[in-house]
């Protein structure tokens, strides 16, 4: 019932997949690396991909009825008995759906720790911060950027770090040329954002953080929106993930031109 899934297969460049690709768009990103594991339904119909160590996620096609899901979903987890599994992400019915069928199988329980909203942004409508320009960040900017992430890491997860402890990830992501920064009346950044991977139709943004001092200036707007113009350059479509709990942000990328295109539910296992 259940075949390899490769990179770049046609399943993922097809309907229906491609009618529901902007919230699965971390798929894309799993399924280039032939070390995941990543498998699809015979009749390309549903989709699972995971790295390892890390929440799988799961698609079905729409027109799959509930039975015939319920049969995919209890498939796959016998044929994935011997893979550990963090949690699952996917559309809400589906996720819970799975998180319920694998949860008696596996004697584990499970919560809902998340969910996004995920955004498209076909047109830029709001024209960027005047006084405002971006640039890609450089190794001399290390040090600052790695106390963005310190911030970053408190916002969005609630996790307190040591600046000093970030400028790893803050070195990577300089080198990767995809971490741009917003500059406004002085040398020092006000806000970045990040190119965080580009699939066949799509250029997914992340890590966008504005320390707190800077806030309310309208300096999200702008790194995003300028960010999205370089997309668009490319011949690309931005799109996001923002959580739903946070209804600045997600004022913000509505207010830009970001469509609304499809909630994904995370859910954890626990022993």
């Amino acid at each position: 019932m259940f075949v390899t899934l490769h990179p770049d297969d046609e399943i993922l460049h097809r309907q229906p997949f491609t009618d529901a690709e902007v919230p699965y768009n971390l798929i894309h990103l799993i399924c280039g690396n032939e070390q995941n594991y990543c498998l699809k339904s015979t009749d390309g119909r549903f989709i699972f991909a995971q790295t390892p160590g890390h929440k799988a996620w799961v698609w079905m096609a729409d027109d799959v009825d509930d039975q015939f899901s319920q049969v995919l979903v209890t498939a796959l987890i016998e044929r994935i008995q011997d893979v550990e599994l963090p949690g699952i992400s996917g559309e809400s019915a589906l996720a819970r759906k799975f998180a319920h069928t694998y949860s008696l199988a596996r004697q584990v329980t499970y919560r809902t720790e998340l969910i996004m909203e995920s955004y498209v942004c076909p047109v830029v409508k709001t024209p960027s911060k005047g006084g405002t320009w971006l640039k890609k960040a450089t190794l001399e900017h290390a040090q600052t950027l790695a106390e963005f992430c310190a911030g970053f890491a408190r916002d969005a997860y609630g996790t307190s770090a040591e600046p000093s402890s970030q400028l790893p990830l803050a070195e990577r992501m300089i080198q990767s040329g995809n971490l741009y920064l917003l500059f406004a009346d002085s040398p020092e950044p006000v806000s970045m954002a990040n190119i965080a991977h580009r699939s066949a139709r799509h250029a997914r943004i992340n890590a966008v953080y504005t320390p707190p001092e800077q806030r309310k200036q309208g300096y999200a707007s702008a790194v995003v929106s300028q960010l999205c113009d370089i997309v668009h350059q490319e011949g690309l479509i931005p799109m996001l993930y923002a959580d739903t709990k946070n209804p600045d942000s997600n004022k913000v990328y509505r207010n830009i031109g970001f469509v609304e295109s499809g909630k994904i539910a995370e859910i954890k296992f626990s022993k």
